[in-house]
């Protein structure tokens, strides 16, 4: 082994073997310390983010709208309005 490679795996551990409960316990022991990272929005800012999702799902269904309208007065173009002309 050169000696770069053995100085360099000197500060790092090798990952120890576990077993299958051993790894559910890391797992939950890693989920608890996140959620304890976690920051509740204030009333205020819990206030701004909705009205801030309220008016992009607004905006949304008004561009969907315009499109379905747009298709389909094209597709009714294209096609004809289906009353057979005779």
């Amino acid at each position: 082994m050169t000696e770069t490679a053995a100085s360099s795996s000197k500060g790092h551990p090798s990952p120890k073997k576990r077993g299958f409960f051993g790894g559910i316990a890391l797992f939950l022991r890693q989920v608890i310390a996140e959620l304890k990272k976690v920051v509740t929005p204030t009333r205020k800012e819990l206030l701004r983010y909705t009205i801030v999702v309220m008016a992009f799902v607004v905006i949304m269904m008004i561009i969907v709208s315009v499109l379905d309208f747009v298709f389909g007065a094209g597709a009714l173009y294209i096609f004809g309005s289906g009353r057979g002309e005779s």
